[in-house]
């Protein structure tokens, strides 16, 4: 698959969210909206339905200024009893809709969000279905003062970390980017890593993984549950 057909399959992908958007989510209700280029198609995707969405909470303030600038309010998720609906890219998927996530570094927000949501409709192109996950460096966000303590933990448990050069995430933390990790049990991995003093989470999503997924393949676009 070359660029221009990943970017046209993730394009394809975000019209379908927004389509499933449109006929799931209830007149008034909130949206919450992840982060990353695939999101970023999303959101222009909701500009012919903005009317029916009330206000959408933002796993980041990338994503933020983008909802503001197609006319979609804002909403703290601290100001909001539930969530209906949550869309969000990811950076691998398995057959379990466990995920990693976090290559736009907003992973903390994003699962906050996530774990609020009752439905979490992940949006991907193929090439993001992995039989085991870990090709894509698994991201940690870690507070700044433990970033060196946090990454001798990660190479004793086999990982390779590198620290995100010039990025700090809109929580102020750094980020390490571990490659290296065996994950065929990413629950347990995901807790094992969280237990890390320092560490703020991790990019596993597999406690709490998608419910939907929206696929674009050559064949269109396809639509899995869990």
């Amino acid at each position: 698959m070359n660029q221009d057909q990943q970017t046209q399959l993730k394009k394809s992908v975000a019209e379908a969210a927004a389509r499933y958007v449109a006929q799931n989510l209830k007149a008034g209700a909130i949206l919450g909206v992840g982060t990353g280029s695939t999101a970023n198609l999303f959101i222009d995707a909701l500009r012919p339905i903005k009317e029916k969405i009330r206000g959408a909470v933002a796993s980041s303030e990338n994503t933020a200024r983008k909802l503001t600038e197609i006319g979609i309010p804002l909403v703290a998720l601290n100001d909001i009893d539930s969530l209906p609906i949550y869309v969000d890219g990811a950076d691998e998927i398995d057959a379990s809709f466990a995920m990693i996530k976090g290559g736009g570094g907003a992973l903390t927000r994003e699962k906050i969000i996530a774990d609020v949501a009752d439905c979490f409709v992940c949006i991907a192109d193929a090439s993001k279905v992995v039989a085991v996950l870990g090709n894509f460096p698994l991201p940690i966000e870690v507070i700044p003062m433990a970033t060196a303590q946090v990454a001798r933990a990660v190479v004793a448990l086999g990982g390779t970390p590198v620290l995100r050069k010039g990025f700090v995430t809109d929580n102020g933390n750094h980020i390490l980017d571990v490659s290296g990790l065996s994950i065929t049990d990413p629950v347990a991995l995901e807790s094992a890593l969280n237990q890390i003093v320092g560490t703020v989470t991790n990019g596993l999503f597999a406690r709490r993984g998608a419910d939907v997924l929206l696929l674009g393949t050559l064949n269109g676009v396809e639509t899995r549950t869990r």
